[in-house]
């Protein structure tokens, strides 16, 4: 059990795994930040200054707090959408930078076959013969 446990654990997924979850309580915590200190405050002011945790309703012997709810809702709309955007960015750092990597791991011949695909297609007329120096 200890030496599958062990193969468990080299595992590259794991290792992923836990750096993910470390960088995203560290993400976590710069969200809520960025939405408690920056963003709800300006959205207050675009409401006219309404702090929605004050918001309650008496029912009898209980109080309902509605308006936390209402924060808490905007707040996961607000961490949501910086999260996707994001995403969104290292989606398209990553997609540029794997472009780059394909480009690197061609072969000479690969490139010369796409040049020369590339020079046809320009070409007005592929029936025409290009003519080399050997020709002349």
């Amino acid at each position: 059990m200890f030496q599958e446990f062990k193969k468990f654990i080299k595992r590259g997924n794991v290792m992923d795994l836990a750096v993910g979850v470390i960088v995203g309580g560290a993400f976590s915590s710069i969200v809520s930040s960025l939405v408690n200190n920056i963003l709800t405050p300006l959205l207050g002011i675009f409401l006219g200054g309404i702090d929605f945790s004050s918001l309650s309703i008496k029912v009898k012997d209980a109080t309902i707090y509605y308006g936390s709810f209402i924060q808490s809702i905007i707040d996961f709309l607000i961490i949501s959408f910086c999260i996707f955007i994001m995403i969104k960015m290292i989606n398209k750092i990553f997609s540029i930078s794997k472009k780059e990597s394909t480009k690197k791991t061609k072969s000479e011949d690969i490139i010369l076959l796409e040049e020369i695909r590339d020079l046809l297609k320009k070409e007005k007329n592929p029936k025409k013969r290009i003519s080399t120096k050997k020709e002349k």
